[in-house]
């Protein structure tokens, strides 16, 4: 069953751009939504993921996932829940491509490390830097800085995991030239692109854990969601082999999610009785979701990933190295900003300055700002194997 047609953002009712554009050259057959998608996926800022950390710092291993590679998985997961509750799948896949643009090198670890780096000018935040670099660091258009992508793709980006009510300095700079209403929770495709990104990473940092061997399976078969799902398969197909098994206990773990937010989102709509996309974004909760039960043993998941890979004595080591590598950067550009290339080097003030040299490091990638490390400051001592 899809959901009422008006819950479905509109590419001819879409609510503008902030800056007017000449549309005489030539464009194609392309809504708004469409031209928000493309103009993410032509962006320099999306070519840099294939090169920034998802769980793995600068991954030796061709199979690994890095943020370039999460952001398509998180995409085709986005778009199949799009088209199943009827809601508009470009917006959808745009904001799915999107999400992690403002990640600076080596993940989580690089943007603690950046944010403490720039305390005395607002910190870092990596969903506000997205906003950052669509709004104003992206610059293709003769007319205009940004990448001027619909309202509706900006509302998204800044609110898909719901309202924001104390706004970091970069994502507040970027409402008050367009106001994205962020108090307010965003439209359904944002929420399922939200989702979409928890159920790609839960699921493929499983299938990463395991591979690299920092995750141990007898000990990932006590969550409960695994167990289960690890039984099914064993029904279904008995005596098939180990390898095989992994692969299919991924690809059952997306659907088996999948399923469960589908069912979920439509029940709760239902419940709340909502008839438009105004109705979405008044409704005062999220209305795309896991049930109860999902939810509880989902977050469980988390809880095991967190201890067991994210924050395991293999990659802890590696965390703190990468964090030393951005702060050395920052410092090193702080003390001389004259290292800084053309065009970043900002004069309208120190906590100006020091925005813009957030901005430099926050768009390297991991093995951009490894040779930098080693030409400015020296040696990095990070294992080949991840």
């Amino acid at each position: 069953m899809t959901l009422p047609w008006a819950l479905a953002a509109d590419p001819t009712k879409f609510r503008g751009r902030a800056f007017r554009e000449d549309d005489r050259g030539p464009r194609g057959p392309r809504d708004a939504f469409q031209r928000d998608r493309d103009r993410i996926v032509h962006s320099v800022a999306f070519r840099r993921l294939r090169h920034k950390t998802q769980v793995f710092v600068a991954p030796d291993g061709d199979h690994f996932r890095v943020r370039l590679t999460h952001s398509i998985e998180v995409a085709q997961i986005g778009r199949t829940m799009a088209r199943a509750l009827g809601l508009n799948e470009d917006l959808t896949e745009a904001l799915c491509l999107a999400h992690d643009l403002g990640h600076p090198p080596f993940g989580h670890g690089g943007e603690d490390a950046l944010s403490a780096c720039l305390a005395d000018a607002g910190g870092f935040d990596h969903n506000g830097h997205t906003l950052r670099l669509v709004t104003a660091l992206e610059n293709p258009y003769p007319a205009f800085d940004g990448l001027n992508l619909s309202w509706e793709a900006l509302e998204g980006l800044a609110k898909h995991n719901g309202p924001v009510v104390a706004p970091g300095w970069a994502m507040a700079e970027a409402n008050a030239g367009f106001d994205l209403e962020l108090g307010s929770w965003p439209s359904l495709e944002a929420q399922v692109a939200a989702i979409a990104d928890d159920i790609a990473y839960d699921n493929h940092d499983i299938d990463d854990g395991l591979r690299s061997g920092i995750l141990d399976l007898d000990a990932l078969l006590e969550e409960p969601f695994v167990a289960s799902l690890w039984a099914e398969i064993d029904r279904r197909h008995p005596g098939l082999d180990r390898t095989k098994k992994l692969k299919a206990l991924v690809r059952d773990g997306i659907g088996t999610m999948v399923g469960d937010v589908l069912d979920e989102t439509r029940h709760r709509i239902a419940e709340a009785g909502v008839e438009t996309i105004d109705d979405v974004r008044s409704a005062g909760r999220q209305l795309v979701g896991f049930s109860d039960r999902m939810q509880a043993e989902e977050r469980g998941l988390k809880r095991h990933l967190y201890v067991q890979l994210y924050d395991s004595d293999a990659l802890k080591p590696i965390r703190i190295e990468a964090q030393r590598i951005v702060g050395d950067l920052a410092r090193c550009y702080r003390d001389d900003p004259a290292l800084l290339p053309p065009g970043w080097q900002r004069g309208e003030g120190e906590v100006a300055r020091l925005r813009g040299i957030g901005d430099f490091i926050a768009g390297m990638t991991d093995r951009f700002a490894i040779a930098r490390h080693e030409e400015l400051v020296g040696p990095v001592h990070l294992p080949d194997r991840f």
